[in-house]
């Protein structure tokens, strides 16, 4: 079991109308942002990736309430993967999600 601290930063958004606002952002959208980009032939597929996906949405929920991500190894070992082949290069030039994404590739095992 994985347990991360699900860190969170603002970012400036431009609006349709050319205005800007902050936006609140945590690790968690930037997985699901990540999870989202890929493409359909990437995804993994059949009963048992059904079922993984299931345990990390009900994981994502639980951590928006408690602010801890709570992983198995297997649904971890997916989505650290995923970062590793899929997390846009210019991410790296925003400190704090470096920072959140950096921490999540970090948790050891409990």
């Amino acid at each position: 079991m994985r347990k991360i601290a699900v860190g969170k930063w603002t970012e400036k958004i431009r609006n349709a109308d050319g205005t800007t606002s902050e936006q609140e952002v945590t690790l968690l959208n930037a997985l699901s942002l990540l999870l989202n980009m890929k493409r359909p032939e990437d995804m993994p597929r059949g009963f048992d990736k059904f079922r993984m996906f299931s345990k990390i949405t009900k994981a994502f929920e639980k951590a928006e309430k408690s602010q801890f991500l709570e992983l198995e190894d297997a649904e971890y070992h997916f989505l650290k993967s995923t970062v590793e082949s899929d997390i846009p290069a210019a991410w790296g030039s925003n400190p704090d999600i470096l920072k959140a994404i950096e921490a999540f590739m970090e948790a050891k095992n409990e």
